[in-house]
């Protein structure tokens, strides 16, 4: 015969509390103490409680197909220099589309809350969200220039991080995976049979997502002869920081004669940026792509074959962004982690015009 399984109201009962009372101390919800929690756990561990899998099933297709009278909302907290400054800017507009389109797929309504708006704090906003119930936050759009704390009664929440600002506290996040998508763009460039390849990168930029970008070029350059290998041109001048730190916008172009110099110092055959970095600059110094010099864009915006690069799937960090919420929702996850993780979304090569292969090099 089958033993029999332990149910909520079995722990409720040797707990002395309501049954209401162990699943939420089971689903580690705020609303109990701390220590209520810990000890209406502990009891159920001790005698063997487990969820039914089937039944959490049910549940979660339940509240799928029945409509919801009250949406729950997701807060979607971004803190830009003005309120809607992030939709000027590469990726962000893009992971906030997808976040939107997730969200609403999901039963969730995504609302905007600027960090800036006059009379705001941290903490103020940390209570508003609490108070209109909304447990669920998207971290999206940190300015670097804001700060790298972000100071909100963290075990009234569950949150998810896009991108790496601010570092503090550690969340789960998701981000593009800048390393492997400066990788895949040196893997392919030198398959095409190149080998003098240099990289142009903002500073700010690639201090933006703790230096992804030139980790994956160096990474990739020890696959190089030393005397084939192209120190990276990072811009502006390393000092002032205040030059480049808080830089952010899509339109920032690489400074014509440091850049100038390196070029001709270096030779590269192939540089691989970002195309309003380094084209009007090539343009001044009446250097064309491909006959010139060749060009990899690891900021690529389309795939229609003009040029080489990587797309970023922005889009899809957004989703994925408001999936994991979702799913610390689901389980009553709230509170900064234990063990944060990371959701690396990969790039998109295409081939292009501006980087053909060598002649006489197959490219897979």
């Amino acid at each position: 015969m089958a033993e029999r399984r332990t149910t909520l109201s079995d722990v409720a009962k040797r707990a002395g509390v309501h049954v209401t009372t162990v699943s939420l101390a089971l689903r580690n919800h705020p609303r109990l103490p701390e220590s209520t929690r810990r000890r209406i756990q502990s009891l159920a561990k001790r005698m063997g409680y487990a969820p039914d899998p089937l039944l959490r099933a049910l549940v979660a297709y339940r509240g799928r197909v029945i409509e919801r009278r009250n949406v729950p909302t997701l807060a979607y907290v971004t803190n830009w220099a003005t309120r809607w400054g992030w939709k000027a800017t590469t990726a962000h507009p893009d992971f906030h589309a997808g976040a939107a389109s997730k969200a609403k797929e999901l039963g969730y309504t995504l609302e905007h809350f600027w960090l800036g708006e006059p009379g705001m704090t941290q903490q103020r906003l940390g209570q508003i969200l609490y108070s209109r119930g909304i447990t669920g936050v998207i971290v999206a759009s940190h300015g670097r220039e804001m700060g790298d704390v972000l100071e909100f009664d963290w075990p009234n929440f569950s949150a998810v991080k896009i991108d790496y600002f601010p570092h503090r506290p550690a969340l789960h996040n998701v981000t593009n995976n800048q390393c492997d998508i400066a990788r895949l763009a040196m893997q392919k460039v030198m398959a095409a049979g190149y080998r003098r390849i240099g990289m142009v990168m903002h500073r700010g930029w690639d201090h933006a997502v703790d230096h992804m970008w030139t980790a994956g070029y160096l990474c990739e350059q020890q696959q190089l002869k030393p005397k084939e290998r192209i120190a990276a041109h990072l811009f502006p001048a390393a000092t002032p920081v205040e030059r480049w730190l808080n830089e952010s916008t899509s339109d920032v172009v690489v400074e014509l004669a440091p850049f100038a110099e390196w070029y001709r110092r270096c030779r590269p055959e192939v540089i691989i940026s970002k195309s309003s970095f380094v084209l009007p600059a090539l343009k001044e110094m009446n250097l064309r792509i491909p006959d010139d010099v060749k060009f990899v864009d690891v900021f690529l915006d389309r795939a229609d074959g003009t040029q080489a690069g990587v797309c970023q799937n922005h889009t899809t960090v957004g989703e994925l962004a408001v999936e994991i919420l979702a799913g610390q929702l689901q389980h009553n996850k709230f509170g900064v982690p234990t063990i944060p993780t990371t959701t690396y979304v990969e790039g998109t090569w295409h081939d292009g015009a501006t980087c053909p292969p060598r002649a006489g090099v197959g490219v897979a």
